[in-house]
């Protein structure tokens, strides 16, 4: 892992906590001692990115990550599906209901 990284990851796990990174908190929790131009030059480029919070964890959580996002999204659009027919069964129940009223209204006038 660069000192970019661990740099990166320190900010990201800050930000996650709630806490603005600052060159101090990062320069108080780097296992090694760092120049202050590397880490406020690092900091200038960080943006905030919830899941780098570590190389490690990454490797092994990505197949886990893609499978519950899959999963999640599998299961949106299942909802989506079943709003969707909701709706039109809904819909077809309306159009139904008019007609009726349509045809009510024909009966009327003509008598």
């Amino acid at each position: 892992m660069t000192i970019n990284d661990e740099i990166l990851i320190l900010a990201n796990q800050l930000a996650n906590k709630g806490s603005k990174p600052t060159v101090a908190l990062i320069k108080s929790k780097l296992n090694k001692k760092v120049s202050l131009p590397v880490i406020i030059s690092t900091l200038k480029v960080w943006q905030h990115d919830p899941s780098f919070i570590s190389l490690a964890e990454e490797s092994v959580d990505t197949s886990k990550d893609k499978k519950t996002k899959k999963n999640t999204s599998e299961k949106e659009t299942d909802l989506f599906r079943q709003s969707l027919n909701d709706e039109l069964a809904q819909m077809k129940q309306e159009i139904i209901e008019l007609k009726q009223l349509v045809k009510q209204l024909i009966v009327q006038q003509k008598s």
